[in-house]
């Protein structure tokens, strides 16, 4: 022996390979023509239990079990046909008998000269992934997610179920070809979280069903962000409202006396009495401020009464002369005058059987009240012209805006008509002693105009409400639709805001938003009691029964109160007015 040789080769490859092999985060294993492994990668072992010297040497299906081993098994396939399966979802058994849900791709191996022999197979552990997707159809409110086009990412069963739309046929498209929203576009909720990036919550809303129905729903976004804290998207949930909205309809309908809505004490009261009221053939006089809403009153004693067959016949006192109110009403004969040129009927014929609305009874002239009160005694009156009675089978409702005892003890409207009027009088409490209708008045509004001129406007946002309840409105309901309805030339779509308020409120006009109480340092709760008293006695001039139903408290409570925190009523020589 005169010395040795040794070879060697270079085999950074192999290692490289290894090393990339053991550092994949997918499982990866290899198997020979006869389905024999022949590696197996650290991922596979941590995916399921198996160390590789356990397995390499025996056939894949002794360690997967999987739901296509057999002549389905993915791998021999692409063996076989020298082709690519990529993300197929099957499951597999770990060492320890439980079953793993996992995606694999499989591709045939190749050799250095490009024979085929064996292939090889990649799968990631889906575990996670499927726990998340069943939570997320576990979810009785509907999820979605997009990306920043729009396009919808994922889409949950109770999406599935609220829309009508499958999983499948959503996936991919905008949000907006989904959902149809009263609130698509420049008002999308999840835009605004996106553009705000924070969370939007409870917005009702409509949305378009798959078969084009409306769905009312309460939303809630926010913005969809990876590890790194970019926003990547979106995520909306959504509630199913239907029931809700039945629900609310059932209690909307007991605020509800034909067209007329209110929660108001005052007002649910003369709800009760006034079906009786319309069964009556009694006289009925109305009494409120202006704009209270007085012929709706008047149109609802009609609509359930026994004559809402017959004519309602509106009669505006105030809007015509002494010389046409009198041949208005009663009507003439041909001759009666110089442009009486043939009969002519009047008001009181035109409502015959049915219901006469004389609105503005307290500025009819001393002629005709002394003809009123003869249809109002006798049921008979003449046509200008004529000697003959005829008869009226009409009944007759007024109503005024005026105080009518005032004008009798001043000699402009007579007592006996007078009484004869005020046989069945009704009330209305002005809007400012009626705060909770609001709200109420401002939905109704706001569905009335929205059908009217085609906007999707849903509804008015908290700091447009909060404005308009500080409000006095004097000039009551009919006030309040005027706001609404000015806000609709401004307000595009989704909610009135307080800029699309009348400038006198988007300026913060003094009355709609009264000055802040000063701030005196911190005060106990008995100084904040009494100074919610004084603001609630101040807002109604001292009515206390106003007062009380305003705060919840009863009289007595309120009397206790006024005397233990010594408060003076500025109002005191003033005679006091309870309702």
């Amino acid at each position: 022996m005169i010395g040795g040789v040794q070879t060697f080769h270079d085999c950074s490859d192999s290692l490289n390979n290894a090393l990339i092999l053991a550092s994949v985060a997918d499982g990866v294993f290899t198997i020979d023509r006869n389905r024999i492994i022949t590696s197996f990668n650290r991922a596979a072992e941590s995916i399921t239990g198996w160390k590789a010297d356990e397995v390499i040497g025996k056939p894949c299906s002794e360690i997967f079990h999987s739901s296509v081993c057999g002549g389905d098994c993915l791998l021999m396939k692409a063996i076989d046909h020298n082709s690519l399966y990529i993300d197929r979802s099957i499951f597999i058994k770990g060492k320890a008998g439980n079953s793993i849900p996992v995606s694999i791709s499989s591709a045939p191996l190749f050799d250095d000269f490009g024979n085929i022999i064996g292939g090889i197979e990649t799968f990631r552990d889906n575990t996670s992934s499927i726990r998340e997707s069943l939570i997320l159809d576990s979810i009785a409110d509907g999820v979605f997610t997009v990306d920043r086009n729009w396009n919808i990412t994922s889409f949950n069963r109770a999406a599935e179920e609220i829309t009508g739309w499958s999983r499948d046929d959503a996936m991919g498209l905008s949000c907006s070809d989904i959902f149809h929203s009263s609130i698509c576009g420049k008002n999308c909720a999840i835009a605004e979280s996106l553009y705000k990036g924070a969370p939007v919550a409870n917005r009702s809303i409509t949305i378009r069903n798959s078969q084009g129905d409306k769905v009312p729903i309460s939303i809630s976004a926010a913005p969809l962000t990876d590890h790194e804290g970019n926003i990547i998207g979106g995520v909306e949930t959504f509630r199913d409202l239907t029931a809700i909205t039945a629900l609310r309809q059932q209690l909307h309908q007991k605020y509800t006396f034909d067209a007329i809505l209110s929660k108001s004490a005052s007002m649910q009261r003369l709800f009760s009495i006034l079906p009786d009221i319309a069964r009556s053939p009694s006289t009925v006089l109305i009494l409120g401020e202006s704009g209270t809403g007085k012929e709706l009153v008047a149109r609802a004693l009609y609509n359930s009464s026994e004559r809402k067959d017959k004519p309602f016949v509106v009669v505006n006192c105030a809007a015509l002369p002494e010389t046409l109110l009198e041949s208005e009403l009663f009507g003439y004969k041909a001759g009666a005058f110089t442009d009486a040129r043939k009969d002519r009927i009047g008001r009181f014929a035109a409502a015959e059987g049915g219901t006469l609305f004389l609105d503005e009874i307290g500025d009819i002239p001393g002629s005709v009240q002394v003809k009123l009160l003869r249809v109002l005694q006798e049921k008979v009156y003449e046509p200008l012209g004529s000697n003959t009675p005829v008869k009226a089978d009409v009944r007759i409702i007024t109503a005024t805006n005026r105080n009518l005892q005032a004008l009798v003890r001043e000699g402009a409207f007579r007592d006996d008509l007078f009484y004869r009027l005020n046989v069945v009088k009704i009330s209305l409490p002005p809007l400012r002693e009626r705060k909770e209708d609001v709200p109420l008045l401002i939905d109704h509004f706001i569905k009335k105009y929205s059908a009217q001129q085609g906007k999707d406007i849903v509804g008015i946002s908290s700091g447009a409400l909060t404005i308009l309840m500080r409000y006095d409105y004097p000039g009551n309901i009919r006030e309040l639709e005027n706001i609404v309805e000015y806000s609709f030339i401004l307000c595009e779509g989704g909610y009135i805001q307080p800029h699309h308020l009348p400038e006198s409120f988007a300026a913060g006009h003094e009355e709609a938003t009264p000055a802040a109480p000063r701030d005196h340092g911190p005060q106990t709760l008995e100084d904040i009691e009494k100074q919610a008293i004084i603001l609630s006695l101040e807002r109604n001039r001292w009515r206390k029964m106003v007062t009380c139903r305003e705060l919840a408290i009863s009289k007595d409570t309120l009397r206790r109160k006024i005397e233990r925190y010594g408060i003076a009523n500025p109002l005191a020589d003033e005679p006091e007015h309870e309702e």
